[in-house]
């Protein structure tokens, strides 16, 4: 009954590994087996030492010894696999253990750490430029396609991790001794690579900035729409950037205690890259080489792939990336799979929510809405003008996705005041407690936090002025006086679901900018407004992050705060140089390409609308917004009312404001990326729990690292030699 019951649950043995073990008189193919004379005794006995049966007698029946030979080969083949998974759940067993042990140690050992001082290394910082370009020009990719990132701060404290480990190997075989790898140096590169790359995001790189350009300012109708534009120059860019940043790492230095030992928010991200570090500093060579090996393995597939893939992108909308997966008449709704390994890594990171909800807002917009609205042409809208006109469908497109935003925004906005104010405290464990002596003993000094938010206040509300006239200095005044407390509600926010909210904190500034600066300059006032927001809100969300990550992982709060300084200096030197390299290879901000930058328009027509009004809407419009907005508020309060089992698979608006943009396609690859970690999950949730970061971040940094050497072919006029496209016969 047992070989039967084995036979019908795994049936994956090929014919010709089936015929070459009932071949008589000839050596068993397996490695590990027993020579067999035809009885069935010793099936159990191989079962249970793994070993497979290999034939030597003579034959008599060949059915009989084929039902056997199957029997025995899958049990062998049984047996090996839950022996690997069994192998796989003691290490975890192990790894929990001696992370207990390690733990125990560490606290035992925090009061010996090493200075501060010690644990931030020149080699570390060198490794971080490296990593924090890297990162960057993925964000920057991520950012002027769809315009959706995952957090990849794991990601960073793994490929920092494999980064070191390989160049202490390197240099210990050359004869060269090297000063050990330690969890601290681990969470400080980490540090400076995520606030590097964090700049790229939070500068608005991809958003209010690229909304200043000349192209952004012609698709929003040029000379019939108000504002004025500013071309992106390397120079200003980088003073921009160095003046709105650091402001962000002065102003929550005073309430850090309070957000992380009092409120003992979770920062999930900071939390499971402190869980990480931690791992892979106490759990063994044995484990973290699975992890490496995974890495290694899947970003050379992914590097690989992206260089096969340039072959064929030729000329216009050529390559895998138009691939008419389900059809040219989908792939015309933006419906298909572009085989971007970037998404699905991404999809493997991110919440599966995310993934699905992206589906769900493209199946409402490209599906249903866009070809029913596109039927009212002449009515509506007008038939003589061009798509991308606001007056035309993409006036729908952009402001419906505005309406989600803002609803979704405003309803987490209300919801985190509430949560800050009506949260308790609870009991705090031993283990905790030592946690937080480390935490306060290496303390910052709060008037150090008020001195330097000061400084940059006075500095910023002359300084800014200067590179936009249009801005008047008190209105820079009024920004930084509200920044604080904003703050504090989007770190709040943060550190309860991960969701940095800075975006939607950033447009207040951009609505109240733009209507007191009037219509001649109220556009190009209310993005910088909403510049100056979103990066102090963006920047002390982040190092509230990574101070969880360093509080957990024993690393001393001063570390964290210079790591973070200096990576937001690389970034502020590294992201405007990224953006310069992408306008001058690709095509970014056009509508039909590859690069879309769809927050770029989005973030420039709410400028208009809070300089123009209501008036700026296509006819209906305003209505269908009025509409997606009560729909977002009402599936957020939906989802917070149902239970958790049930809530947990609403869709999310701001999510689903972004396919409404620019199509499905992008949605389709992170699904695939979250299906595959569901199915792994199922079939093996120790492993997928162990591998599944590995194998996302491999993905998502071979075909990043690609675009770098891609963009330099592009500015060097060397182009793929074949295009390949797909016509209707």
């Amino acid at each position: 009954m047992k070989p039967f019951l084995l036979l019908t649950s795994y049936f994956d043995l090929t014919p010709s590994f089936i015929l070459s073990s009932i071949k008589g008189n000839r050596s068993c193919k397996l490695s590990n087996c027993y020579k067999w004379n035809g009885s069935l005794s010793s099936i159990d006995e191989w079962v249970q030492e793994g070993r497979a049966p290999c034939y030597s007698g003579k034959i008599k029946d060949i059915s009989e010894n084929l039902l056997i030979f199957l029997f025995a080969a899958v049990a062998c083949w049984f047996n090996k696999e839950m022996k690997e998974t069994g192998e796989i759940e003691r290490e975890m067993e192990v790894v929990e253990q001696e992370k207990k042990d390690d733990d125990y140690d560490s606290l035992q050992a925090s009061k010996r750490l090493q200075p501060w001082t010690k644990q931030i290394t020149i080699r570390g910082v060198f490794a971080s430029i490296i990593l924090g370009s890297i990162y960057t020009v993925i964000a920057m990719k991520l950012n002027l396609t769809t315009g959706i990132l995952p957090n990849l701060n794991v990601s960073a404290a793994l490929l920092a991790f494999v980064y070191m480990k390989s160049w202490t190997k390197i240099l210990q075989k050359t004869g060269i001794s090297t000063v050990p790898f330690t969890r601290h140096e681990n969470t400080m590169i980490q540090t400076c690579s995520v606030a590097c790359y964090s700049i790229a995001i939070g500068g608005g790189f991809g958003s209010h900035l690229l909304a200043l350009n000349k192209k952004t300012y012609e698709l929003a109708g040029g000379a019939n729409s108000p504002g004025s534009y500013k071309e992106l120059r390397i120079g200003w860019m980088i003073g921009y950037s160095f003046l709105i940043c650091f402001a962000g790492l002065f102003v929550l230095i005073p309430l850090r205690k309070i957000l992380i030992v009092d409120y003992k928010l979770i920062f999930p991200s900071g939390t499971a890259t402190a869980v990480l570090i931690n791992g892979f500093h106490s759990q063994g060579d044995k484990t973290a080489k699975k992890q490496v090996k995974g890495f290694s393995k899947y970003f050379s597939i992914s590097f690989l792939w992206a260089i096969f893939q340039w072959f064929f992108t030729g000329k216009g909308e050529c390559g895998f990336a138009q691939f008419p997966t389900f059809g040219l008449l989908a792939w015309k709704k933006k419906f298909y799979f572009d085989f971007s390994l970037t998404y699905v890594g991404t999809g493997m990171i991110c919440p599966h929510i995310v993934s699905f909800s992206l589906l769900f807002g493209a199946v409402i917009s490209w599906g249903i809405m866009w070809p029913l609205i596109e039927k009212q042409k002449g009515e509506w809208f007008p038939s003589n003008v061009p798509e991308s006109s606001m007056e035309s469908l993409n006036g729908y497109k952009v402001f419906i996705s505005i309406s989600l935003l803002l609803g979704d925004g405003l309803y987490n906005f209300m919801k985190i005041m509430y949560f800050t104010y009506a949260n308790s405290k609870n009991e705090i464990t031993e283990e905790e407690q030592i946690q937080n002596e480390v935490f306060i003993k290496e303390r910052i000094p709060m008037w150090f936090g008020m001195i330097g938010y000061t400084l940059f206040t006075i500095l910023n509300t002359f300084a800014i002025p200067l590179i936009f006239p249009e801005v008047k200095w008190y209105s820079i005044t009024a920004a930084y006086i509200i920044a604080p407390s904003l703050a504090f509600c989007n770190a709040y926010g943060t550190g309860l679901t991960d969701w940095n909210m800075a975006y939607n904190y950033g447009k207040i500034g951009l609505f109240l900018m733009a209507a007191l600066a009037g219509k001649q300059q109220g556009v190009v006032a209310g993005l910088v407004g909403c510049g100056v927001l979103k990066s102090v809100l963006y920047v002390s969300s982040t190092l509230m992050h990574d101070l969880k990550t360093g509080h957990l992982t024993l690393t001393s709060p001063r570390t964290m705060l210079v790591s973070q300084a200096i990576g937001t200096a690389i970034g502020c030197i590294v992201s405007p140089l990224t953006l310069t390299l992408f306008t001058k290879a690709f095509d970014v901000g056009n509508p039909k390409g590859e690069y879309k930058a769809p927050f770029a328009i989005v973030f420039r027509n709410m400028a208009i609308i809070g300089v123009k009004g209501f008036s700026a809407l296509p006819e209906h419009c305003l209505q269908l917004c009025y509409g997606f907005f009560a729909f977002a508020v009402g599936i957020n309060i939906v989802k917070d009312l149902v239970p958790k089992k049930i809530g947990k698979w609403m869709p999310l608006p701001i999510c689903m404001a972004v396919p409404f943009l620019i199509g499905g396609y992008f949605a389709i690859d992170m699904c695939v990326g979250s299906l595959i970690v569901l199915v792994w999950e199922k079939l093996n949730a120790k492993k997928a729990e162990l591998m599944s970061t590995s194998v996302a971040s491999g993905l998502i940094c071979g075909e990043g690292l690609w675009i770098l050497p891609a963009a330099v072919l592009s500015l060097a006029k060397i182009r793929p030699p074949i295009c390949m496209k797909f016509l209707s016969s």
